[in-house]
């Protein structure tokens, strides 16, 4: 299958592309799934409601019939009965005729849900054009539909003769029963030769279903070129991915933040750097930086920090060394073990001796040549 640029349409829909097409009227149906919805209703209605359906009418047939000589000499009384008579029908029709309705309304959303597009009520000029129309007539589809309606009219022609075959005799016994037993009868004839005719309906649908879902995907396949114009026009345009990567810096900055109370020492620069390391020894092989930043963010920590409680230490060396050698939410690396080991130690007789955390510098910190920033 080729797009009208001659490319090759290899590409599943994208949801822009699906969420358009249904915004067009361009969704996945089956005429037969409704058909069979459509169907089963009928014979359901007609097994609850067929019997005093027919008496009913039978009744109104009676009644129409029994004229007094008066009436039947009278000119007017003539439209006034069948008025009457086309009233009544409508009154008794008018339960079977509401399931109709719901089993054609409802049928619909059991595949592709319910859509309503003004878009495709429109007039198309283009489907004027013969060549198109020609076109349409030789494709897949056309020979699918086809095919389609041959093997339905055999199928249900089938069990249409099978039926009057097999019921013949009770249909021509109908005759010799009086009528308030006949219309019963015949009520029920057809419900259940509609509930038969719905079992060729079911296997016409069920391979219809998927043709229609498959042709449908089909249809709304995509050249690469298509996918990369809308991701251009969409996430692919640089006003959006810069706002898309702004919102992910803040949505990252909120969760490292919402770490730093929960960290064991903020180790400082101490003004240009700020890390905020936590330790657990049951849960950790090694202390994690669970917050780091420069500048306004290293602010930020340290005032959180302090609001919170946590130590804040002045060690330029290490600090800068956790800043540039750990990424956020990792381990430390083994040769900074020793540094922050002092450095845990020192927060730790801190908080033994109940003394407040302080920014005193602490000193004989060993940072190797190959962590080092200085």
């Amino acid at each position: 299958m080729e797009s009208d640029r001659g490319q090759e349409r290899t590409e599943s829909a994208t949801p822009k592309r699906l969420r358009e097409a249904r915004e067009k009227g361009q969704i996945a149906r089956s005429r037969e799934l409704n058909t069979m919805v459509l169907v089963l209703a009928s014979a359901g209605g007609m097994l609850f409601l067929g019997a005093s359906l027919l008496r009913g009418l039978g009744d109104l047939m009676r009644e129409s019939l029994n004229l007094t000589r008066s009436a039947a000499f009278d000119a007017g009384a003539g439209p006034q009965a069948f008025m009457h008579a086309v009233v009544e029908v409508l009154v008794r029709f008018a339960p079977l005729g509401l399931i109709m309705v719901f089993a054609a309304l409802l049928a619909p959303l059991a595949l592709g849900g319910w859509s309503f597009s003004p878009e495709a009520l429109g007039f198309k000029w283009d489907r004027l054009d013969p060549v198109r129309g020609f076109g349409r007539l030789l494709s897949l589809r056309s020979l699918m539909e086809l095919l389609k309606s041959l093997a339905k009219f055999v199928l249900l022609a089938a069990i249409a003769s099978a039926l009057l075959w097999r019921k013949s005799g009770m249909i021509l016994g109908l005759g010799t029963e009086p009528l308030n037993v006949a219309l019963p009868h015949l009520a029920h004839m057809l419900c259940w030769s509609l509930v038969t005719l719905c079992l060729g309906l079911v296997v016409i649908a069920a391979v219809d279903v998927p043709y229609q879902l498959w042709d449908h995907a089909r249809d709304m396949k995509m050249t690469r070129q298509e996918v990369r114009d809308e991701f251009k026009e969409t996430d692919g345009r640089p006003e959006v991915k810069a706002q898309i990567r702004r919102m992910q810096r803040e949505m990252s900055k909120r969760r490292m933040m919402a770490e730093v109370p929960k960290a064991d020492v903020i180790v400082t620069n101490p003004t240009h750097y700020a890390v905020a390391l936590r330790y657990d020894q049951s849960r950790m092989r090694a202390p994690r930086v669970v917050a780091k930043g420069g500048g306004l963010i290293a602010e930020r920590i340290r005032k959180i920090g302090a609001e919170h409680g946590v130590a804040i230490l002045s060690a330029p060396p290490l600090a800068r060394a956790l800043y540039f050698s750990t990424e956020l939410g990792r381990e430390i690396p083994a040769g900074l073990y020793l540094a922050v080991a002092k450095v845990l130690a020192y927060v730790y007789q801190l908080r033994s001796r109940g003394a407040e955390p302080g920014s005193e510098p602490i000193p004989d910190l060993e940072i190797p040549d190959d962590l080092r920033h200085d």
